[in-house]
C-alpha cells in the first residue's frame, strides 16, 4: 500500500461544542496498512482543552483525553490508551472531545498518517517485586476475611504517571491486596492486568472511569468498553447486562460532581474520595444519606502520581471475601462478589480506625474515644474493640470529623 496523509483543519467554536461535544473526523485506512499515526495541534494557551480518541470500523480503539496530542496504533503495539490490533480497511474516525473552548473559538489541525512502521516509546523497565507490609488482622464472619482495596487509580493508559507494572508494585508496597485500575474511557490497560497481577501478587481489578463533564462513574469487571457518549442510564444497563458493577464517582467533587439523571440507583457509590480532605465537611456523608444508604459505600484514592497530596490506598475500602480466596485471579472475582453483596467498610487508610459489619453487628476497632453515629443516634466508643448492633454506619470524632464508614450487607437491607 502507498502511505497517505490526511489533514483536517478548521476552527472549533462554542456553537460547535453546544451542537456536538464529541465531533468525529473521518479518514480511510487502506488494506495492508501497518501503522496509523494521528496528531492533534491547537493553541492551548487561551484555555482550550480538546480530548483525543479513535474509533475503527469494528469498534472503539482508544482514548487519551487531553493527556496526549498524538497516538500510534499498529497490529502489535499502540500508544497507551489505545488498543493494538489489525488496522482493518475502511472508514475510521478521529474522535475529539471539545472539553473547553475560549469565547473566540480555537483553530485546530488533525493530521493522520497511514503508513510506515510507526514510532512508539521505549518500554519501561519493570520494577522489582517489593516487600509487602504485614497484613492487618481484622475480625470477620466465619469463613471470611477482609482485604484492603483501592477502587480508583490511573496509569499511563490515561492521565496517570505510572505503568501498570509500576502501579502494581506501588500497591504491594503500600500493603493493598486489591486495586482497581480505572483509566478514563478506555480498556487498553485490561490486556496487561492479569500478567502484572501474577507478577506482583496483587489482585488487579479491570475497570474504566466513564468520564464526562456531567459526572464520572467506574465500571468494574472485564466487561469491555462502555460508551461514555451514551446517556448514563445506558451505562448502567450495559454494565449490568455484561455482569459488571457501576459506581458513581466523587459525587460532590468540584467541577465533575454527579449530575446525570438515572432511572435507578447503581449498586455502588464512591462516597469517600481523596478530595474529601476536610472530613468535618459533611457534604459527602449528607449526599450518601440522601441518595440512600442502601447503596454500598466505597472509597477511592483516584491516584494519578507521586505529586499528589495523598497516598495510593487512602482511603481504603475493605471488602469481605471468602477466606479461601487466594491468588490474583480468584481474588478479583471474590472482591467483585463482595462489592455486589455490600460487604464493605471504608477507612482513612490501611492503619486507621475501622467500622466493620460482622454477623449482623458492627465492630469498631482502634476507635476508643470516638462516636458511633447511626439512625438511632450516637453512642460513645469506649474500648479499642467494641461491638454494636448493626444500626451504626459512621465513626465520627467529637468535632464532627468522619473517621470510618460501614456498608450494610445486602442480606441486611
Amino acid at each position: 500500500m502507498r502511505p497517505a496523509t490526511i489533514v483536517h483543519r478548521g476552527r472549533w467554536t462554542r456553537a460547535d461544542r453546544a451542537h456536538d461535544s464529541w465531533p468525529r473526523l473521518p479518514f480511510e485506512v487502506p488494506a495492508g496498512c501497518r501503522a496509523l499515526t494521528v496528531a492533534l495541534d491547537y493553541d492551548a494557551s487561551a484555555g482550550a482543552v480538546i480530548d483525543l480518541g479513535c474509533e475503527g470500523p469494528d469498534g472503539w480503539r482508544g482514548w487519551s483525553g487531553a493527556a496526549r496530542h498524538r497516538y500510534v496504533i499498529t497490529r502489535d503495539a499502540a500508544t497507551p490508551g489505545y488498543v493494538a490490533g489489525e488496522l482493518e480497511a475502511g472508514l475510521w474516525q478521529v474522535v475529539l472531545g471539545l472539553h473547553r473552548l475560549p469565547e473566540a473559538g480555537v483553530d485546530y489541525r488533525v493530521t493522520v498518517f497511514t503508513g510506515g512502521a510507526g514510532l512508539l516509546g521505549l518500554p519501561h523497565p519493570r520494577p522489582p517485586v517489593p516487600q509487602r507490609p504485614p497484613a492487618r488482622a481484622l475480625p470477620a464472619s466465619a469463613g471470611m476475611r477482609w482485604v484492603a482495596t483501592d477502587l480508583h487509580a490511573h496509569t499511563v493508559h490515561s492521565d496517570g504517571q505510572l505503568t501498570v507494572d509500576e502501579l502494581a508494585a506501588l500497591a504491594v508496597s503500600r500493603g493493598l491486596d486489591a486495586l482497581a485500575v480505572t483509566d478514563h474511557n478506555t480498556v487498553s490497560h485490561h490486556a496487561e492486568l492479569a500478567a502484572a497481577a501474577r507478577r506482583y501478587g496483587i489482585a488487579l481489578i479491570p475497570g474504566q472511569e466513564i468520564t464526562t463533564e456531567q459526572g464520572h462513574a467506574n465500571a468494574f469487571g472485564d466487561i469491555g468498553w462502555v460508551d461514555f457518549r451514551q446517556p448514563a442510564a445506558a451505562w448502567m444497563s450495559t454494565v449490568d447486562d455484561r455482569g459488571g458493577l457501576l459506581s458513581v464517582n466523587h459525587p460532590l467533587a468540584a467541577d465533575c460532581g454527579w449530575r446525570h439523571p438515572l432511572p435507578a440507583r447503581p449498586p455502588l457509590a464512591e462516597v469517600w474520595h481523596s478530595s474529601w480532605l476536610a472530613r468535618r465537611w459533611s457534604g459527602p456523608l449528607a449526599w450518601w444519606q440522601a441518595w440512600g444508604t442502601e447503596v454500598t459505600p466505597v472509597g477511592g484514592s483516584d491516584w494519578h502520581g507521586h505529586a499528589e497530596n495523598h497516598e495510593l490506598g487512602s482511603p481504603t475500602t475493605w471488602v469481605a471475601v471468602p477466606a479461601s480466596a487466594h491468588g490474583p485471579d480468584e481474588l478479583v472475582a471474590a472482591v467483585l462478589d463482595g462489592l455486589r453483596a455490600g460487604r464493605t467498610a471504608v477507612s482513612v487508610d490501611l492503619s486507621a480506625p475501622v467500622l466493620l459489619p460482622v454477623d449482623g453487628d458492627v465492630i469498631a476497632l482502634g476507635a476508643a474515644g470516638l462516636l458511633l453515629v447511626g439512625p438511632d443516634g450516637r453512642r460513645p466508643v469506649q474500648a479499642d474493640r467494641e461491638a454494636f448492633a448493626a444500626t451504626g454506619q459512621v465513626l465520627m470524632g467529637h468535632d464532627g470529623e468522619v473517621v470510618a464508614l460501614a456498608g450494610v450487607p445486602r442480606d441486611l437491607v
